[in-house]
């Protein structure tokens, strides 16, 4: 009785095994190139926006560019936990670094302070919130992993959501891009 409990739980244990390796295997398949590639930038990408928005929130003057820096840190790190499920997912291996733009932008930053700061994160922000909204809408409509479209559908949302802000912050400090 006892051994035939056993191997009843080492056969459905090895079924589950056996059902998760093919489900990876499966949305592996149906991750294109493009999706892979759309994932590893976005990952990329919000991986810069966590970093920039550390910066704003340490160097920002004004209330709500150092509020806005915050929410980036929240959000992107949220959005990244996620990427990174999907990313396992379809094989990708998560990158370990951010993107060279992002990168380059707070090289440019980081000399500056005070309302000059606040302005040139701002700008930087509503550009770099465009474009990934373009992108993520792209893959949205265009991916061929049901996974990958999922999250950038949900990431759509939340970039979004982040373009109106930015937009009403940039019109408050009048930055016009």
């Amino acid at each position: 009785m006892k051994s035939m409990l056993v191997k009843h739980i080492v056969t459905l244990s090895a079924s589950a095994i056996l059902l998760a390796s093919s489900l990876a295997v499966t949305a592996q398949a149906t991750a294109s190139d493009d999706d892979k590639k759309f994932v590893e930038t976005a990952l990329k990408g919000g991986m810069s926006e966590v970093d920039l928005g550390q910066l704003a929130a340490r160097a920002g003057k004004s209330a709500d560019v150092k509020q806005f820096g915050q929410m980036m840190v929240k959000d992107h790190t949220r959005l990244g936990t996620k990427m990174k499920t999907v990313a396992g997912q379809i094989g990708v291996t998560p990158p370990s670094t951010q993107s060279a733009d992002g990168l380059a932008t707070k090289a440019k930053l980081e000399v500056l302070s005070g309302d000059s700061f606040d302005k040139a994160y701002i700008s930087a922000m509503v550009k770099d919130h465009e474009e990934d909204l373009a992108d993520f809408k792209k893959e949205e409509e265009n991916g061929s992993s049901p996974a990958v479209k999922a999250a950038a559908k949900q990431g759509e949302a939340v970039i979004s959501h982040h373009l109106a802000m930015i937009k009403k912050i940039a019109a408050a400090h009048n930055v016009t891009e």
